[in-house]
């Protein structure tokens, strides 16, 4: 027996629903068009203006809007804040001018040419001035989240939408004769001190809660979706849309959660296989198809629409990226972020509506505009995106594009959650090269099968731990009498690029520079090689240390040293300070502007070793910094008997994190190409 029309069974509306996120996009691909937009016809076909299959009731609502909430709070915790933060002029600039524009033009129209009240023009005019991210999924598969053009995009949303609902709050507050003093000193303080609140308040919570409930991983999933929607909540309470809330929840929630954690993994999973579906088809029920063919009052007005949404915001893309120097293909897709339409035009209609100052048509013809715009503004992205992402990866083809990395582990470690941390760090998260952890068991007659099992039994965690981020592991368990030799084995037969090892650091009267073991391993390869010691979460780091010794910009390894600085500093958005150390700062500016140019970083030059010593000594440090020195191996450039005892000086007063990064000693003509 067939259900009856509008579903409206439980069960069958979520298996409708499942079956469209999957169907709908993958059939959208064969036309070489993005997925999400799928979706989208797919609402507009089954919703309450055209096949009526299914109504678009409270839930869909309700699932629509959380899905738009979750959509903002992981742009705000996929943003490079560091970049951010240092390019906020970007942001304020392109916001700005992605409402005025809009806003003013809008104005006009919507008075001269409408005749419409001057508060019916402000409000027709916020509808278009406000976006809203709907290619953020392509950009974030593209891997361009943290370019700075698509940055700017991205954080001039949140100026853009605050301003166009203010203008709706000021409309509003007229109509009802409540725009007073009071108005504006009550939000004045409603937002200071709900941003000056979760400023202070939540990264302290977030920073003791990962460092200490983290036995239960989803506690820290459950943990963050508590934060980003009480922050959404308050928000709304403070007088702005939750949209703002959330985002602001992903900035401060950006520093503790790495892009490469399972964490991220995980949030992202549930983000783009339930929720921000969910949003699509919420706004694809909305469009009324047949308006297009009705025409009328309602179709200019949509045409009118679509042609000034078009425009403007291509004229405030076009004038920022004038302003800053952005190519037309960064261009195109801030204007192709910036042209999406949804919740904040629906919303402002909606309400214009109940306030009287708008009519059917107008919601007729702003629902139409969604649609055409939802096909428009991901196809825009995806084009001109590529080449952004293109372009990108010819810049840091000057680096190791694709580090093949080994861990290596001991039974008895007890931080080996956090060095695979690090590890996936270093990782190309867009490459497909799986990560290899070693296990080496030193030969026993009588007990080396008992100890094998061991050893594997610990890698299969590691294993688990490492899928949760969607990694690929090898384990690799050698029996070996030395085991700095099987390690050597290991990277040979698998064209190792990368070790990561991790230290006690135990000092013993025989060791030359670290550990008997790490010694003959880093005396027997060529390979890059970060020995590690890591006693606290990476994610609450604040600030990265880097140690640059002299004449270190002779050594053709320290570029990949640059480039695997940039992966950590990037996976725990913590700035760096470079101490350099006898040279000429300007040297090491030039090579981290080449070969890192988006990392954030300060210089300080030493005259001396000495001055280094007391300098490290006399500082007050804290658990949340990490120290890297560019330790080079003995006889080659920037080497320097320092070194020697560096490692073991830092960490008897150190307690934070420590990782000595020893550069390849193989030639590769990647590296030469610097000279």
């Amino acid at each position: 027996m067939f259900p009856a029309i509008p579903i409206t069974d439980p069960i069958l509306i979520f298996a409708l629903s499942m079956l469209i996120f999957l169907v709908a996009p993958l059939l959208l691909k064969l036309f070489r068009m993005p997925g999400m937009v799928g979706i989208i016809i797919v609402g507009a076909l089954i919703g309450p203006n055209a096949l009526y299959i299914l109504e678009r009731n409270d839930t869909i609502i309700l699932l629509g809007e959380i899905g738009l909430v979750y959509l903002m709070f992981i742009a705000g915790l996929e943003i490079n804040i560091n970049k951010f933060i240092e390019k906020l002029d970007r942001s304020l600039v392109f916001g700005i001018l992605s409402f005025l524009i809009p806003q003013i033009a809008g104005t006009f129209v919507g008075y001269y040419l409408f005749g419409l009240s001057f508060p019916a023009a402000l409000l027709f005019a916020s509808v278009f001035a406000s976006h809203t991210l709907l290619a953020y999924p392509v950009i974030k598969r593209l891997g361009i989240v943290n370019n700075e053009a698509i940055a700017a995009a991205v954080g001039g949303t949140i100026l853009t939408d605050t301003l166009a609902l203010m203008v709706l709050a000021v409309v509003v507050s007229s109509m009802e004769g409540n725009l007073d003093m009071s108005f504006w000193i009550e939000l004045g303080a409603g937002l200071g001190l709900f941003f000056a609140g979760s400023w202070f308040i939540v990264p302290r919570i977030a920073r003791w809660f990962f460092s200490k409930l983290t036995e239960e991983s989803y506690f820290e999933f459950l943990f963050v979706l508590a934060v980003a929607f009480v922050i959404a909540y308050f928000a709304e309470v403070a007088g702005v849309e939750p949209i703002i809330g959330a985002f602001f929840a992903g900035l401060l929630l950006n520093r503790l959660i790495p892009n490469s954690s399972p964490l991220m993994n995980r949030i992202e999973f549930v983000g783009n296989a339930l929720f921000i579906p969910f949003f699509l088809l919420s706004v694809g029920m909305l469009v009324n198809a047949r308006a297009f063919i009705e025409g009328g009052n309602h179709l200019m007005m949509a045409l009118w629409l679509i042609g000034l949404v078009l425009i403007t915001k291509l004229a405030a893309a076009w004038i920022t990226g004038r302003i800053y120097g952005y190519g037309n293909d960064q261009v195109m897709s801030m204007f192709g972020l910036s042209v999406g339409q949804a919740a904040a035009a629906l919303a402002i209609v909606l309400i214009g509506f109940e306030a009287g100052l708008f009519g059917h048509d107008m919601i007729n013809a702003v629902v139409m505009m969604i649609l055409v715009i939802a096909i428009i503004s991901p196809h825009i992205v995806e084009k001109y995106g590529a080449r952004v992402s293109l372009a990108e990866q010819a810049t840091y083809g000057l680096a190791e594009a694709a580090p093949r990395v080994l861990v290596s582990f001991s039974i008895h470690s007890a931080y080996k959650q956090l060095l695979l941390d690090l590890a996936l760090m270093i990782r190309d998260r867009k490459s497909d090269e799986p990560l290899h952890v070693i296990s080496v068991v030193k030969r026993d007659d009588g007990n080396s099968e008992k100890k094998v099992a061991e050893a594997e039994r610990m890698l299969r965690e590691t294993t688990t731990y490492a899928a949760c981020a969607q990694v690929p592991v090898l384990t690799h368990v050698r029996l070996n009498y030395n085991i700095a030799s099987g390690i050597m084995r290991a990277v040979l037969e698998n064209r190792i690029s990368t070790v990561v090892m991790g230290w006690d650091g135990v000092h013993a009267p025989k060791e030359s520079v670290i550990g008997s073991i790490i010694d003959q391993f880093l005396r027997g390869t060529e390979k890059l090689v970060l020995v590690s010691l890591i006693r606290h979460p990476l994610c609450n780091t604040k600030e990265i240390t880097m140690i640059i010794p002299t004449g270190i910009d002779h050594n053709a390894g320290f570029y990949p040293i640059v480039d695997a600085v940039r992966r950590v500093s990037e996976g725990t958005s913590a700035p760096v300070k470079a101490l350099v150390v006898r040279d000429d700062v300007v040297i090491y500016e030039k090579i981290f502007k080449r070969v890192s140019p988006d990392i954030a970083i300060r210089f300080e030059s030493l005259s001396s070793w000495s001055d280094l010593i007391n300098m490290l000594h006399s500082r007050e440090w804290s658990r949340d910094e990490l120290i890297i020195s560019a330790n080079a191996r003995r006889d080659t450039p920037g080497w320097h008997p320092v070194l020697q005892t560096l490692p073991k000086r830092i960490s008897s007063f150190f307690e934070g994190n420590l990782l000595m990064a020893y550069p390849p000693t193989e030639e590769r003509a990647d590296d030469m190409e610097f000279f």
